[in-house]
């Protein structure tokens, strides 16, 4: 695929923030190109801790609700806590279960079906609180967009306090006693971007406080929590998110928490460091696959579970992932079939994408459009099920606000809700090729938009990646969405042999030198296919075949990130390669 090689130039005084900092200036550069460009900012991101998040009072309505939980603890009123079936809401609820119960309050929390009932706050869940005897319904993770949902629990008597982070929709927020949700408009609250988890952990710190309780250990014991939650969710890992994932990540470690320890052990984790890769790519998606192909209750027994109970339950969930990936992979392999024929007819797939798949179990649709919209560049939206009762899940672009082009479709659906990046809806099988007419009609998107842009911090030649310097760049982490590990691109470094890794041919090592003649490894994982169909194209016939001989050598720009390898108990720079171009102009 096409794609356009920029370098980010975000303007600072580099040497200055380098020297004042103790760090290498373009460590600095690198920072600035995040959003990071003065020496007090990189400081809270780096060395930032609980004492300088924003105050939870500044979050609207959230004294409001703490206040209204003083009066049920002191007049004895039970909570219900409705949740989510992903890792956010999962995790958001097991923060308010046990910062509650820590104070004496009776706690049950309610998850919907999502095969049965689809996402949010739902009658069957206000019903079964009001039975529960609650006197107080709490969401989290949700409740947002449940307008009638949480009218009907207000005529039930119940008190109502909505945590939620998602976008308030058209219609208004929901007639609760509290409602808090940092994206309102009428919200001071300093950063939009927490998650579920978050927004109902900093109601609980409110609570501590106003009952003079440990607001800093409550803090500190739910913080494994809540980075899990806010790197699963795919927030952006900028301002507080950063403090929390940083200091989440380390007190995982160390958690008491039997199920996760169960979890971490049995996926091979256990004495290592835990990173924003694993929650995002092995603990999360277990705690998801539960609420994806069955119900979320074994994930939230598994947070409770000790001893052998925990054991097997981190098995479970481990099974019920992998069962997830293989149908993922059965969907995905149908949407390609879709879309391959749909380019043969049209010439071009569409520029929004939408995929109807009847068959596919509709709690991986979400992921399988994640992984169009990567191999496509364009937003896609998958959608599962026939007649009456479709769902469907989108994922999206920086550029294309998915949410706001579904408000514009709303007449189309029966229901949605999510994120500029990712939304969930139901519509009727016949609103499907409408839906798709409209969104494409009306997405604004050229053809320049859909190209690929690989952001690039330097063009660093490969012999300043040196092993201190590497070290110091990974002391950057945690990486993720809105903080991208580094990477650098160097064009004219000369190619000079590859060798296929691997039974299935899904890694290439090669060798290349820079400009100084020093030869340096890198790794490519992927599809080698994608790798002779660019040197065909751009070097000739058999310029695979000879380079795999070690019988040619070629000019060409690389994109990488510089790792450190260790192989008994040696330590070596290596060049994980991201992305190819031909070589071109200056490096």
């Amino acid at each position: 695929m096409k794609e356009k090689w920029i370098l980010i130039n975000k303007k600072t005084d580099f040497r200055t923030m380098a020297e004042t900092l103790r760090i290498d200036p373009l460590t600095a550069r690198i920072l600035a190109n995040r959003g990071v460009d003065t020496a007090q900012k990189a400081a809270f991101y780096l060395k930032g801790t609980l004492k300088d998040l924003p105050d939870p009072a500044l979050l609207k309505d959230a004294a409001m609700a703490a206040d209204l939980l003083v009066l049920a603890l002191k007049s004895g009123r039970s909570v219900a806590v409705a949740s989510d079936y992903d890792v956010d809401g999962l995790f958001a609820g097991q923060i308010l279960k046990e910062s509650l119960s820590a104070l004496g309050f009776a706690v049950k929390v309610f998850t919907p079906n999502r095969i049965e009932e689809g996402y949010g706050l739902n009658r069957r869940i206000v019903d079964e609180a009001e039975a529960f005897g609650a006197g107080v319904l709490i969401t989290c993770d949700n409740g947002i967009a449940s307008l009638d949902e949480v009218a009907y629990a207000k005529e039930l008597g119940l008190s109502v306090i909505v945590t939620d982070h998602h976008e308030p929709q058209e219609g208004g927020i929901p007639a609760a006693d509290a409602v808090i949700d940092p994206k309102r408009a009428d919200c001071d609250y300093p950063f939009d971007g927490i998650c579920g988890a978050v927004v109902a952990l900093k109601l609980m710190q409110l609570l501590y406080r106003r009952l003079g309780r440990d607001e800093n250990a409550l803090l500190e014991k739910m913080l494994p929590y809540a980075a899990i939650a806010t790197v699963a969710d795919v927030m952006d890992l900028t301002e507080e998110n950063r403090v929390i994932v940083r200091l989440g990540l380390k007190a995982l470690s160390r958690t008491e928490n039997e199920g996760l320890q169960a979890l971490i052990r049995q996926q091979g984790l256990d004495g290592r460091p835990v990173t924003a890769y694993h929650i995002g790519f092995v603990i999360g998606p277990c705690f998801n696959a539960a609420g994806r192909l069955e119900t979320v209750e074994p994930a939230r027994r598994l947070l409770e579970a000790k001893g052998e109970e925990a054991e097997a339950l981190a098995g479970e969930l481990i099974a019920l992932n992998q069962e997830r990936q293989k149908l993922t992979n059965e969907g995905l392999a149908r949407a390609e079939a879709v879309l391959t024929e749909e380019i043969r007819t049209q010439g071009a797939p569409d520029k929004i994408l939408v995929v109807h798949l009847p068959e596919v179990h509709e709690s991986v649709a979400g992921i399988v459009a994640g992984r169009l919209k990567e191999k496509y560049h364009r937003p896609a939206l998958v959608i599962t099920g026939v007649g009456e009762a479709c769902k469907g899940s989108g994922r999206s672009l920086e550029i294309y606000n998915l949410f706001e082009h579904l408000e514009a479709c709303a007449d189309l659906l029966l229901r949605f809700g999510g994120h500029a990046m990712a939304a969930g809806f139901s519509l009727k099988e016949e609103n499907i090729a409408p839906l798709r007419e409209r969104l494409n009609r009306l997405c604004g998107l050229a053809e320049e938009d859909l190209i690929p842009v690989v952001e690039l911090d330097a063009a660093m030649p490969p012999e300043y990646a040196t092993v201190e310097r590497i070290k110091e760049w990974d002391a950057l982490a945690p990486f993720g969405k809105g903080f991208a590990r580094p990477l650098f691109g160097r064009s004219g470094l000369e190619l000079q042999s590859i060798r296929v890794l691997g039974m299935r041919r899904n890694a290439l090592r090669l060798r290349f030198a820079g400009e100084s003649g020093q030869s340096f490894e890198g790794i490519w994982f992927g599809d080698v296919t994608v790798w002779e169909e660019f040197l065909r194209e751009n070097y000739g016939e058999r310029a695979f075949t000879m380079l795999e001989r070690g019988q040619t050598k070629l000019k060409i720009a690389l994109a990488y990130q510089p790792m450190l390898h260790e192989y008994e108990g040696r330590r070596s720079v290596q060049f994980q390669i991201l992305h190819f171009q031909p070589a071109s102009g200056e490096g």
